[in-house]
């Protein structure tokens, strides 16, 4: 009998706009921040894109709208107030339990790589019931740093000692998709998060999946793929 494409292979999660819809916490806790070192929120300023990148270049762009670049004390803020407030309002994606379980049944070993500091992933992960369907968590370390995708995806595959052909990044940023890349794994663009299939698209995203339903057929035909034409 032939084994399931996903049998011994990695998968490797993005947490916030893949698992997760925290866009509505991290907006109000930057909200929260900027009240905090003296300005008025301007609430016509674009913060459609904040979710992904890691948190000192969040901050740092979002200060220079107000001309201000206490950078360090609005990152100890946020921190404080996300993780008081805003890692609550966290739900997870319809349809992300079931897609995650089918895969993991199939036999794939799954990992979390996020920009988001480690000890905050697991907590919100444990929140949700979803933790123990993950062999590891990766994440930034808690003064932040760390927090590049590349650097992430890396450590996953040397800690394991996963083959490149055997694994495979899903999550809905460029970065994302640059990250594995920079590693020479294929990565799935996830339409439902932040980025949008255009920017996804443009990363050179191998594949984007619509729903989640659509993840465990995508992963498999990708690992196929991977293993006919594996990248250099």
């Amino acid at each position: 009998m032939t084994a399931h494409p996903l049998a011994g292979s990695s998968v490797l999660f993005d947490l916030d706009g893949t698992i997760i819809d925290s866009r509505a916490g991290i907006v109000a806790t930057i909200r929260k921040v900027i009240r905090e070192l003296g300005h008025d929120p301007d609430l016509d300023q674009d913060l459609t894109w904040v979710v992904g990148p890691p948190l000192r270049d969040l901050i740092g762009e979002v200060l220079r709208h107000y001309g201000d670049d206490r950078c360090d004390h609005a990152m100890a803020c946020y921190r404080w107030h996300y993780e008081a407030e805003g890692m609550f309002q966290t739900p997870v994606f319809p349809g992300m339990r079931e897609a995650i379980a089918t895969i993991k049944e199939a036999g794939a070993s799954l990992y979390i790589a996020t920009s988001k500091p480690r000890t905050l992933a697991r907590a919100i992960l444990e929140r949700a019931g979803l933790l123990t369907e993950f062999r590891e968590v990766y994440g930034a370390r808690p003064d932040d740093s760390g927090a590049e995708k590349p650097e992430l995806i890396a450590s996953v595959l040397s800690d394991h000692g996963i083959e490149k052909h055997h694994a495979i990044m899903l999550g809905d940023r460029r970065f994302d998709i640059s990250g594995a890349h920079a590693n020479a794994i294929r990565a799935i663009g996830i339409a439902w998060g932040y980025g949008g299939e255009g920017e996804l698209v443009s990363a050179g995203a191998e594949a984007i999946a619509e729903m989640p339903a659509d993840l465990p057929t995508l992963v498999s035909g990708q690992l196929e793929a991977a293993l006919k034409h594996v990248h250099a």
